[in-house]
């Protein structure tokens, strides 16, 4: 199913490409520019719609419904990482911790002793 979804979303693409670049655009008539006749119409100078227009309208709708249906398609797979194959590695203690704590406890000691020493 989604080998096919994949197939005419790529084909819409290009369809979609081919088309907006097989139209033209709404300045290329000079007259146009410079009041024409024609530029005053309701729908501009040229006419109500046509077949580019029409085609690359449905060209973009299936292009989005495509788009949507294989983004969601894609995102209900949970598939198995290689990262939960690998075990987090135990941490060891280091000696450093230790003697910072030494340090703390003797700070601590001369400070009780200094304060002992004061209030009498």
């Amino acid at each position: 199913m989604s080998i096919l979804l994949i197939v005419i979303h790529v084909v819409v693409c290009i369809a979609l490409i081919m088309i907006v670049l097989l139209q033209t655009g709404k300045g290329a008539d000079m007259g146009a520019a410079f009041g024409g006749g024609s530029s005053q119409t309701l729908f501009g100078s040229t006419g109500a719609s046509t077949f580019l227009s029409k085609a690359t309208t449905v060209a973009a709708i299936v292009f989005m419904l495509t788009s949507l249906t294989l983004a969601y398609m894609s995102g209900g797979k949970v598939t198995k990482s290689v990262v939960m194959d690998v075990q987090v590695p135990l941490e060891q203690q280091s000696q450093q911790p230790q003697a910072e704590d030494d340090a703390a406890q003797s700070q601590a000691q001369d400070d009780a002793a200094g304060s002992d020493t004061k209030s009498e």
